[in-house]
């Protein structure tokens, strides 16, 4: 029998406010949409059947946004799916991660949490539409670990129009005073639909950004950081085990609106149409995976991470004779030091990483 998926994602997409960047399914919070929203996410779930998961990952949208009755609706129905010494990851902000959510987290199991916080700066986060400060962001981090929470993820962006790399440097050496084991930071992304692209913000420039992305490499490593996953940096043993499931093309349940699922050899979107999602008609995109397109997957996903893959795991997955074919297209990226392949693994050098999407166009 197929082993069932060991990974669950749960999608919150309520807001108290909306970001200039998000391009995510998101919705002004109200209880009006959220009651009947919870009512079709709890029967979403329970039409998998989920037995045990080895990780949980609530995200959003804003999970913390909701009321502490209905967070903890959700956590009581999921909290019994995680087996023992499992991740259980919630999404918060800083202006609605309370005391008594904190405390309503702890109660179900969750042990791990991720902070929008995004920037330093005061004067850009009430630009771009957050309703914190840094203080209120050290405040909050600091309460959480005081809570019992040792295994924290902050969010940071960069790239903002104006920004300059003094400015980045602050960022970081603020990000890293708060001792978190875990720090993502993201390029700012213009997506359509975003009010970012309704102004006309343009990105920042294929030159800074590089340069950027270097001096954050640089200092996160400097400061007991690995860089495992191409945005994402952390201390030794404190890798978002959720997240790995997604970037070793593993398969995992996503429910509500907007989420993206790979059950049973079946990737899946859900509507992003609150209406058609609350009439239980959950599906909107349905694909079922062949070799050619389990192949792009694997490696637009394993070769985002620092340590790439295994080549015993991409031989029993696709066969010898795929591998040496593999490697025979990377040979002049080999030879350009931006892959490296040995005996035992396939992975991008740093330079390579810096133009990962040019070369995985022609390896696939």
């Amino acid at each position: 029998m197929k082993n069932k998926p060991s990974a669950l994602y749960i999608h919150i997409p309520f807001c108290s406010h909306i970001c200039s960047y998000c391009d995510f399914t998101k919705l002004f919070y109200n209880s009006t949409f959220s009651k009947p929203y919870i009512e079709a996410l709890l029967k979403e779930i329970d039409s998998y059947n989920i037995d045990k998961v080895d990780t949980i990952y609530i995200g959003g949208g804003t999970p913390t946004a909701l009321s502490d009755c209905e967070l903890e609706t959700i956590l009581k129905k999921v909290s019994p799916f995680l087996n023992k010494n499992g991740e259980f990851n919630v999404e918060a902000n800083v202006e609605n991660l309370t005391e008594s959510k904190i405390a309503l987290l702890k109660k179900y199991g969750v042990n791990r949490l991720s902070i929008g916080i995004q920037s330093s700066n005061n004067e850009l986060l009430n630009k771009i539409g957050r309703k914190h400060t840094y203080e209120d962001a050290e405040k909050t981090v600091k309460l959480a670990q005081s809570s019992g929470f040792d295994s924290i993820n902050v969010d940071l962006i960069y790239g903002f129009p104006k920004q300059t790399l003094n400015d980045l440097k602050v960022d970081l050496e603020k990000i890293l005073s708060l001792g978190t084991d875990h720090i993502s930071i993201y390029s700012l992304i213009v997506e359509p639909g975003s009010i970012f692209y309704n102004k006309g913000v343009n990105e920042q420039n294929e030159e800074d950004s590089r340069k950027f992305y270097e001096y954050i490499l640089t200092t996160l490593r400097k400061n007991g950081y690995k860089r495992y996953e191409v945005s994402n940096f952390a201390k030794p043993g404190k890798y978002s085990r959720h997240n790995m499931t997604y970037w070793k093309n593993k398969e995992y349940y996503g429910v509500g609106l907007g989420a993206s699922g790979f059950v049973d050899g079946i990737r899946y979107q859900n509507t992003r149409n609150l209406d058609k999602y609350v009439s239980m008609n959950f599906k909107d995109f349905v694909e079922k995976v062949d070799k050619k397109n389990n192949f792009e997957y694997f490696l637009l996903t394993n070769l985002r991470m620092e340590d790439g893959f295994q080549n015993i795991d991409f031989i029993n997955e696709f066969g010898l004779d795929a591998y040496n074919e593999l490697v025979a297209k990377a040979k002049t990226y080999i030879e350009q030091g931006l892959i490296f392949v040995d005996d035992n693994s396939f992975k991008f050098s740093d330079e390579g990483m810096l133009i990962m999407d040019h070369i995985l166009v022609h390896l696939i």
